[in-house]
């Protein structure tokens, strides 16, 4: 008892001389738009009275970080309940990390998603598959929060591109998606092609993922990948674009 009383008293010591830096900084956060975490008794209850006093004390890195490997060990037990917790509790403390927020959501949306449709102990498929469908907004609701605390990361609007596209199959949303993650700085020139292969599946937007796509063609003959020859194929035979106009000519068959 008397340990935990004089650690308990140490972290405060630490606090007080970092709790105007956090303070600084919250408020620089909240300038920008950012969403701090919020240490209230819900998250009281979850860390533990030591946990708490750590948090409110500065060091809430360091908390994220235990919690973090605590949920790798749940993630290895197959204790879905549990490693959304801990995840929880990573993400609300660590805000800005872009990392911690991918990966709760990959952990969500692929890994406990492809576990509740192949869980042998549930006999019926349709409780199965609203479980998988539950892990999967669970995944996407995490790079949602992510992206409204970190709206300038490419990585967290392309996780969500490929969330919508691979889990959702929802091409008009995953192509909006990639499309806002390539106009930020530093994305990578295959996000913005991937924006125009889910707008070409788009009802109503192929015209406009066929312009995108022909002006990448034109551009480079780097640009002349396999999937963006394929798609401009099929645009231009469902557009039907004029032979004289097309930009590109599928090679023929030899028999």
């Amino acid at each position: 008892m008397r340990r935990a009383v004089l650690l308990a008293f140490g972290i405060l010591a630490f606090g007080a001389v970092r709790v105007p830096f956090e303070a600084r900084l919250a408020v620089s956060q909240r300038a920008q738009g950012l969403r701090a975490a919020r240490l209230d008794l819900s998250m009281r209850a979850q860390l533990g009275q030591l946990g708490f006093i750590a948090a409110l004390s500065g060091f809430r890195a360091i908390v994220a970080d235990g919690f973090w490997i605590h949920a790798e060990t749940a993630w290895e037990r197959v204790d879905w309940a549990r490693m959304k917790i801990d995840f929880d509790i990573v993400t609300a403390l660590q805000p800005q990390c872009v990392l911690f927020w991918e990966m709760a959501s990959w952990h969500m949306s692929h890994n406990a998603s492809v576990a509740a449709l192949q869980n042998q102990k549930q006999p019926r498929e349709a409780v199965r598959v609203r479980a998988a469908r539950d892990f999967i907004k669970i995944g996407e609701d995490y790079l949602l929060q992510g992206i409204a605390n970190n709206p300038t990361s490419t990585k967290l609007h392309e996780a969500l591109g490929r969330l919508y596209r691979d889990k959702m199959d929802d091409h008009c949303r995953a192509a909006d998606e990639f499309a806002k993650a390539a106009a930020l700085p530093r994305a990578m020139m295959y996000v913005h092609r991937f924006a125009l292969y889910e707008l070409a599946q788009c009802p109503g937007h192929e015209r406009e993922a066929y312009e995108g796509m022909k002006a990448l063609f034109l551009k480079s003959e780097n640009e002349h990948l396999p999937t963006l020859l394929k798609w401009l194929g099929t645009l231009q035979d469902k557009l039907a674009v004029p032979p004289e106009e097309s930009v590109y000519i599928p090679p023929t068959s030899g028999f």
